[in-house]
């Protein structure tokens, strides 16, 4: 293996582990919502809203950081991101209240997005074209390992040394992190004082990519089609544990099953887009995903939850959602290489948003939270697949023929 090769595969391995500081902060501590509920002295159905300031978080963190991405590079917002997100870790693991717990979840999706926001800068800085969305399908792949390892790992901790654990092992994590992104991450974009953080100036160019039809067409798909996700982290501990009566670690080992089918659909996709435009294959993945979502919608309206069912739909669920994301986060990007700082922090925040409506939805109810999982689940897909081609059909050609 040639020393340019190490040096690629070393560079999109620290781009995975950035992006995974989130993921692996959402699906380590799943396992111990019932421990946590009990500790904290209330109901399981109420701990999802830890998931929702963390998503809101995420959501409010990209936006800051799209701006500082541009002005001072995008190495040096990594570090300090990671110091906030290493506090707010250890902060989890003392709290005493599910409402202190809430808080300080929101600061520590403030840290670990800065990681996610430079990843998909860096991305989009150093490649072109179909190559983003192939490295997109690579990052998602190391990401989606995370609910393999991650609700296992969380499990174990939580068996032997309780909750609080997971968090002070998160916070270890992120140093390691850091350290390797300190080593070999390039700087891609150098630092542009004259670039303003003016708050009106970053609302303009703000505003700038979000009026771009073809950024928010495509940013607002892959968003609604990944709220599912969002919906099924939410619901899935109260569907497994509770009425399907599964322990911490087989909980763990369903999870990792069902990611496996992510994993695989967004290594399929580097193969598709060898032959396919990214836009057909986020089409026929959308119609797919919105018959499984309704199938599985129908069947938690009207039958008793089952193991194997259950299970099958949702792995097929995510399966088709592997071809949606990262096509149309690089159809999302495609256009906006001169902002790619703010485009790739807004498209995150959009992301994040949407994710915190449908974890917020599911965790209003405070019993049965895995029925209206399911109603999200099969709502979202099609939500998403008419945006998508009313977008492409009507609003982006009429904007290409204005501008041309």
């Amino acid at each position: 293996m040639t020393k340019e090769k190490k040096d690629h595969i070393l560079l999109i391995l620290i781009l995975g582990l950035l992006t995974t500081v989130g993921p692996f902060s959402i699906d380590m501590y799943l396992p111990a919502f019932s421990d946590i509920a009990q500790d904290m002295d209330t109901n399981i159905s109420r701990v999802p809203l830890t998931l929702s300031s963390f998503f809101i978080g995420l959501a409010v963190g990209q936006l800051i950081y799209g701006p500082i991405l541009e002005r001072f590079g995008r190495k040096k917002p990594i570090y300090t991101g990671m110091l906030i997100y290493v506090l707010a870790s250890i902060a989890c693991a003392l709290s005493s209240s599910l409402e202190e717990m809430i808080v300080y979840r929101f600061f520590q999706a403030l840290g670990s997005c800065a990681g996610l926001v430079s990843a998909r800068a860096i991305v989009r800085d150093l490649f072109k074209g179909k190559k983003v969305a192939k490295i997109f399908s690579t990052l998602i792949m190391v990401v989606a390992i995370s609910p393999i390892i991650a609700p296992t790992a969380g499990g174990l901790l939580n068996a032997q040394f309780g909750w609080r654990s997971i968090f002070i092992v998160l916070g270890i994590m992120s140093i390691l992190i850091l350290i390797g992104a300190i080593f070999i991450l390039p700087e891609t974009k150098s630092s542009d004082k004259g670039y303003s953080l003016n708050l009106i100036s970053v609302f303009r160019t703000y505003f700038k990519v979000i009026k771009h039809p073809s950024f928010i067409i495509n940013a607002m798909t892959g968003a609604i089609a990944y709220s599912g996700l969002y919906a099924y982290l939410s619901g899935s501990p109260e569907l497994y544990m509770d009425v399907l009566g599964l322990t911490e670690q087989q909980y763990g080992w369903i999870f990792a099953l069902i990611a496996t089918g992510l994993i695989t659909a967004t290594q399929l996709n580097n193969r598709f887009l060898r032959k396919r435009d990214m836009d057909h294959i986020i089409k026929l993945a959308l119609a797919a995903q919105g018959f499984v979502g309704l199938i599985l919608m129908g069947y938690t309206l009207f039958m008793e939850p089952d193991l194997i069912v259950n299970t099958t739909l949702i792995f097929s669920f995510l399966f088709f959602l592997g071809f949606i994301f990262p096509n149309a986060s690089a159809l999302s990007l495609e256009p906006m290489g001169h902002v790619a700082g703010n485009a790739s922090a807004l498209m995150g925040s959009l992301q994040m948003l949407v994710g915190a409506g449908a974890s917020a939805l599911v965790g209003l109810f405070d019993s049965n939270a895995y029925v209206p999982m399911t109603i999200v689940m099969g709502f979202c897909p099609l939500l998403a697949l008419g945006l998508f081609m009313y977008g492409h059909q009507r609003i982006i050609p009429e904007y290409v023929k204005q501008n041309s």
